[in-house]
């Protein structure tokens, strides 16, 4: 008798101790699945923007390759063709993972290249609604937001170049085109898009 009781004596204390870690384990489980969760909601980005070409009446095409204006307050005004790509951190903030660039030109005579040095940041405002557009870029889906890119000239100056995109479905508050700084000089009149006229349009893509 004596050595049944000490035998069921110690299976009990080893239910006990199994019950003890399976309760150790199950925050540290509920805590796993909510950060794998968090983690997929806060996953870096891969973003593409594009200066595009296109009329915005739909079913006209959307391809890179356009242009786009702003006015500095003494009169000048700066025009951008270009697009790029950026990989936007989890959570805010600026990355070096950022390429792109195109052409400038100013009514005061200048002109060159540029290219994206870095991206500043990324701020995603809403997937477009589909309106029929002819997507001939298809890099991703469709995005509203604003991005913030420091950008070299070709002359030596610096600058750092906002592209917002207002496109179908955006909420208000942003601008549809871009915005610069070239050295000193603020490019901050945005010109807007017309009806039927192909410029001062801008689109992002956005894969996980």
């Amino acid at each position: 008798m004596k050595i049944r009781a000490r035998y069921l004596g110690l299976g009990a204390l080893l239910a006990l101790v199994a019950a003890l870690v399976l309760l150790a384990a199950l925050p540290s489980a509920a805590t796993g699945g909510k950060a794998g969760k968090h983690a997929a909601k806060s996953a870096a980005s891969h973003v593409r923007w594009d200066i595009i070409s296109t009329t915005g009446v739909p079913p006209a095409p959307i391809n890179p390759g356009g242009r786009a204006s702003a006015t500095a307050p003494d009169g000048d005004t700066i025009t951008l063709t270009g697009s790029g790509r950026f990989v936007a951190p989890a959570h805010d903030g600026g990355s070096s993972a950022a390429t792109g660039g195109g052409t400038w030109q100013t009514t005061s005579g200048a002109h060159g290249t540029y290219a994206v040095t870095a991206l500043v940041t990324w701020q995603f405002a809403n997937f477009q609604t589909e309106v029929g557009f002819i997507d001939n870029i298809d890099e991703g889906t469709k995005a509203n937001g604003v991005a913030v890119l420091r950008i070299a000239f070709s002359d030596g100056s610096t600058g750092v170049l906002t592209v917002g995109c207002h496109g179908p479905g955006a909420p208000p508050g942003i601008f549809e085109g871009i915005a610069t700084t070239k050295g000193y000089k603020t490019y901050y009149a945005v010109q807007a898009p017309a009806p039927g006229v192909d410029a001062n349009r801008t689109l992002f893509h956005v894969r996980s």
